[in-house]
Order: C-alpha cells, then structure tokens, then sequence
C-alpha cells in the first residue's frame, strides 16, 4: 500500500512505527526533523502523489481536540472532534481535505496515548452533560483501521466515560475490528452516502454504495449504533430522481430503531479552497455547477440550495423520526497553519 514512509527524528524508536516498518519491509524509509518539512513544503504536485501517496509517521504536541465547528454536531451540546491522522486514502473530488493540505500524503500521528488526557479534560469541563466526540473529520476514520489500529485504542476510553460519545464517520468497509468487539453504547459508526451516479463520478477510490450498505447492515445485526450522513448533497439536474433511489436504497432492510441520527448538509467550501479545488482540477464538472459566494463560502445559489435541502428533509423524514434528523450547515473550518 505504502512505497515510501517518512519518519520523524523524535517517533523513529516508538513501538508503533516499528511495527509499521516491519508491515511494510519493502516501503523506502526516509527520515525527517518535523512531519511539516515534507507536508507543508511548497511546490507539491498533489495530483501525482494523490495516486500514490506516502505515509509520515510523526509525533502530535498540542490540539489533540478541538471545537467542532458550529453547525457540526447531532444532538449534543458541547462538540469536539479530534485527528490522528490528516488527510483519506480516498479521492472525492469535492472534499475540502484536497483544498486545504498542499500535500496529498497521509501523516499518522502515533502517540495515541496523548489523545486520552485531552479527551478527559473535555469531559470533565462539562460535568452531568452530554458531550460528542467526532473522528473522521480530517481523515477516515475506518479506511485505514487495519494499519493503525487506533479505534482499538478509542473505543476503551469511551467505554469508560458513559457521558461522553463517540463518532466514527467513514465510507470505508473496513469494520473487521469493530465485529470483533462488543458495541459499546456510546459509539456511533456513521456512514456517508452520495446516489451511487454521482459516487461513481466523484468518489475515487471509495467503496460502492452497495459495499457500504453492506458494512452498515453487517454493523446493525453486531448491535452496533449507526449513523447516516448524506452530506454534501451534490447538485445536477435531475438530482431528485437520483437522491430518491439513494434513500429507498438506504432505507430498503435497515433497522431503523439502530439508527441514532440522521445529517444532511448542501455542498460547501470556503473560497480558498474551493480556488485550490478549481486549479487541480479544471475540467472537473461539479465546479460548473450554479454556485455562488456567500461571505466567502462557495455553495449552490440559495434557491437551489434551499430546494435540494427541502426535497431530501422531506424524503428522508418519510423513513425516521424527526428527533434523529440534524441537518448541517456549517462550512469545514478555515486552514490554520500546521507545526512544521
């Protein structure tokens, strides 16, 4: 999977790069001071390492959990997420990963271990309240599971905290781990569904939709909790037909009494990225789409917007109850520089 490895200085001894070094014995091994030298650096040609990128194996320090931003969340009200990895495996051409990192490598953060007090804290800041913890926000969290291991690390610490709740959003299959273990009951495995036209079009890389409902289903008969995520809605012009095949797909023999929640949101970037999307891409079709920009945030027109989220709301609550249904509105996070 991977041919080369950077590795920082400080993690090369650490356990888990060892036995990453030892999964991928063929993989060049290329050492480096800070993670930011090779995926900051200017000059990148995302595309070409998009087809086949590199792994960094580097050290967290700071941020280990963050506001989520508004908007983001599915009941709760206090909304965290947290990365050990930046950037997917898989190539969805609309995804503002590609718009905001300047490289298309994957970095793996291995001190797991540092995660946890960080999570604690935030915990204990909102004593007797619900707290959501989303992971999957600037990764997958499921598409690379089998060579980081680290929800096999989470889940535990969740377990233990019976306040607090855990997302895994994902469109990968990889839930292997997951059947292994008992569901815990505050753990959600979210799936992100587009109608498999446009998935087709867009999402490379990806699983089918067949293969994720798949996984979804196989999850509900383990007695896991399951989410769904229908975000971004993608605009063409017969969007309805092809979203009311999406959901009575979905819907067709899923338990609905394992759904916890229910999101939608319409396709949005800030304009940064979007710009950086556009030059990647030029020919792509999804940036000759109608849109507009609103304050600096590139959508659909408001009419169309408003049309999309309005037919999908009502279709959707033909299938669950309106309690479980949180639409979602707000735009990735702006870029923040990265500790080189």
């Amino acid at each position: 999977m991977f041919s080369t490895i950077y590795i920082e200085d400080e993690v090369r001894r650490h356990p888990r790069v060892e036995r990453l070094c030892r999964r991928f014995p063929q993989a060049d091994i290329v050492a480096c001071r800070r993670y930011g030298e090779v995926f900051n650096r200017k000059a990148q040609n995302f595309r070409l390492q998009k087809q086949k990128p590199a792994l960094i194996l580097a050290g967290k320090h700071d941020r280990f959990v963050l506001p989520a931003p508004d908007g983001y969340g599915i009941g709760a009200g206090h909304n965290y997420y947290f990365s050990h990895m930046l950037n997917c495996i898989y190539d969805c051409r609309y995804c503002f990963l590609q718009g905001m990192y300047r490289s298309a490598h994957v970095v793996l953060f291995v001190n797991y271990e540092d995660f946890e007090p960080a999570i604690e804290k935030k915990i204990a800041a909102h004593p007797d309240q619900e707290v959501h913890f989303f992971s999957g926000y600037d990764c997958d969290s499921l598409a690379l599971e089998p060579v980081t291991a680290f929800v096999d690390f989470i889940l535990p610490i969740f377990k233990n905290q019976p306040g607090a709740l855990l997302e895994l959003r994902t469109k990968s299959t990889q839930i292997r781990s997951l059947l292994n273990v008992e569901p815990p009951d505050n753990c959600i495995v979210a799936f992100s569904f587009t109608p498999g036209n446009i998935a087709a079009a867009l999402e490379h890389k990806a699983p089918a939709l067949e293969r994720r409902l798949a996984a979804l289903r196989q999850l509900q008969k383990a007695g896991w909790k399951t989410g769904l995520r229908f975000d971004p809605l993608i605009y063409e012009q017969h969007y309805r037909d092809s979203y009311r095949r999406l959901f009575e797909a979905v819907f067709d023999g899923l338990e609905v009494n394992r759904l916890h929640s229910v999101s939608l949101g319409h396709f949005r970037l800030p304009r940064d990225y979007y710009k950086t999307l556009r030059r990647l891409y030029p020919d792509e079709k999804l940036f000759a789409s109608p849109l507009e920009d609103d304050a600096g945030i590139i959508s659909y027109k408001k009419t169309i917007a408003e049309e999309m989220l309005q037919y999908c709301r009502h279709a959707v609550l033909s299938y669950v109850p309106e309690e479980i249904f949180f639409p979602c509105t707000a735009p990735p996070r702006r870029a923040r520089p990265l500790t080189a």
